[in-house]
């Protein structure tokens, strides 16, 4: 078994491979009788140290690589000859601890917090982001009485944001706080307004996208309109301004809160956010009509050009009717500017 590292363990090596489970990466060369096997299962099978489960979280967080290239898809089949490197990071703990995590509180009392996530902060600890998480910065913020709230990797957690979207969330401090707003979230009693930019001019200017999404079947990192095996979606947005036919500005509200979903509606309806790492696959050909500078702001915007601008409901404990609300960041706004000076108008 040749390998590229000292620290690197043969799969055939059982007792290596089970001390080698956390920190480090293990390899083989996958023999013809495990030829067509699906790589998380055949990985599974030899690595009885990890479960199978979180062999396919580690591959699809980009742990695997066959040849020197990165494999992210757990369904992938094994060939004769493939050459497969596991990187295994360090044991993460069983529980989150604190950390100093940066976020402005917009509320809080002894039952909840309100805040701005930031863009770029992962809300919970997952492979690839063990820690430096919104949760790991709740718990040094609240202390040792949010461990356990509503799960012990996820304290407090009732909804999520994606990492690279900012905006307003809310966090659970006790189980009874933790339960209702659950519920409110689930029974779509909760008033959430993003804002967004995308490519193109929506039509109508007002209007809905529906349509079921679910996990895609070409890319586990990406969720798809799907017509079996999805949960049913709908977003209404109003268009707020249009950047001649290039671009427009939007307000999206959810009925339901299904997983990227206002970045998988408005991508199969033509329309893709600006900046969306993920579901923006190609140069769109209408930026062609926006002048240099505002084409270069646009298609250099880092991330998926969405904000949780508003998060309204009712308070678990005493009933009060609560609604907060925050601008765009800078970026954001920078991003409108320079669309608007190359000629926008309000609709």
């Amino acid at each position: 078994m040749n390998t590229s590292s000292p620290h690197a363990h043969s799969f055939q090596d059982q007792d290596s491979a089970l001390s080698a489970a956390a920190g480090e990466r293990l390899a083989c060369v996958v023999d013809a009788a495990q030829a067509g096997e699906r790589v998380d299962r055949y990985l599974a099978a030899f690595l009885p140290a990890l479960s199978r489960s979180r062999i396919k979280g580690l591959i699809e967080a980009g742990c695997l690589s066959v040849g020197g290239t990165c494999v992210r898809e757990p369904a992938t089949s094994v060939r004769a000859g493939m050459a497969l490197m596991l990187e295994v990071p360090p044991a993460a703990p069983a529980t989150p601890e604190g950390e100093a995590v940066a976020f402005t509180v917009l509320f809080e009392d002894e039952d909840l917090i309100v805040l701005d996530k930031p863009a770029g902060l992962v809300v919970h600890p997952a492979p690839g982001n063990e820690t430096g998480t919104l949760v790991n910065g709740l718990i040094a913020h609240c202390g040792d009485s949010l461990k356990g709230i509503g799960g012990e990797r996820r304290p407090g957690i009732v909804h999520r944001l994606d990492k690279d979207t900012s905006g307003v969330m809310v966090a659970a401090k006790t189980e009874k706080a933790h339960l209702a707003l659950s519920e409110d979230f689930a029974a779509r009693r909760i008033d959430r307004a993003y804002l967004a930019f995308c490519w193109g001019l929506p039509a109508p200017a007002t209007g809905e996208y529906e349509g079921a999404i679910g996990r895609d079947k070409r890319d586990r990192k990406r969720m798809a309109l799907t017509e079996r095996g999805g949960k049913w979606a709908l977003t209404r947005y109003t268009t707020l301004r249009a950047f001649g036919t290039a671009a427009a500005k939007v307000e999206c509200r959810l009925a339901t809160g299904r997983t990227h979903q206002i970045r998988v509606h408005f991508s199969a309806n033509g329309h893709p956010l600006i900046g969306d790492p993920l579901y923006l696959r190609r140069l769109p050909s209408i930026a062609r009509q926006l002048p240099v500078a505002a084409r270069d702001v646009a298609l250099d915007f880092p991330r998926q050009a969405l904000h949780a601008a508003r998060l309204g409901f009712t308070h678990p404990r005493t009933g009060a009717e609560l609604l907060f609300e925050t601008p765009m960041p800078a970026d954001m706004q920078a991003l409108e500017q320079a669309l608007a000076d190359a000629g926008g108008d309000q609709v």
